[in-house]
């Protein structure tokens, strides 16, 4: 999922070299990720309204849904 996550964040921002994906660990069905891209990017990844950040969380909890987790993206600047 982390690998997903930096896929889909390398080709949206201008610095892909400064993407820095973490992983938490809540509780046994649920992680917490953050994505941390350089403060020029914030923009890109978020999208407008939020469009973009929505379209990256609703892939991520399909794709979690499969193996019957929760995934939860943060995205920091």
């Amino acid at each position: 999922m982390k690998e997903f996550i930096e896929f889909i964040a390398k080709y949206l921002v201008d610095n892909p070299e400064s993407i820095v994906v973490e992983e938490k660990l809540q509780e046994e069905n649920k992680t917490v990720y953050t994505l941390k891209v350089h403060s020029s990017d914030v923009g890109k990844v978020i999208g407008r309204k939020g469009k973009n950040a929505q379209a990256i969380r609703t892939l991520l909890t399909a794709s979690a849904a499969k193996d019957g987790k929760k995934v939860i993206l943060e995205i920091l600047d």
